[in-house]
């Protein structure tokens, strides 16, 4: 015959205090998981804004260099012209 006190049966409250455990260790366990995927998800975003900054630098960088090439540019055409002109007066003068 099985005796059966219910709530006061000694085995059964260690079979109920191991099926919490079991839930805690799950809950722990998800809780630790949870934590390590927002770590990364972090260090991924981390990654990502410093790749954004050095572009949008870079970016800036060669905003700059073109707008000083495109001066280098009109100087040299402006400098050609005016060496032309120079030569023009030159040979105009030696004749």
């Amino acid at each position: 015959m099985k005796d059966d006190r219910g709530e006061l049966d000694l085995t059964r409250q260690i079979d109920d205090l191991k099926k919490k455990d079991d839930k805690t260790l799950d809950l722990s366990l998800l809780i630790d998981q949870h934590k390590r995927e927002i770590w990364n998800y972090k260090m991924k975003e981390a990654e990502w804004v410093k790749t954004q900054n050095q572009l949008d630098g870079t970016k800036i960088i060669v905003e700059e260099l073109s707008r000083q090439v495109i001066d280098l540019k009109k100087e040299i055409d402006r400098l050609a012209e005016e060496n032309s002109n120079i030569r023009i007066v030159n040979n105009n003068s030696e004749k």
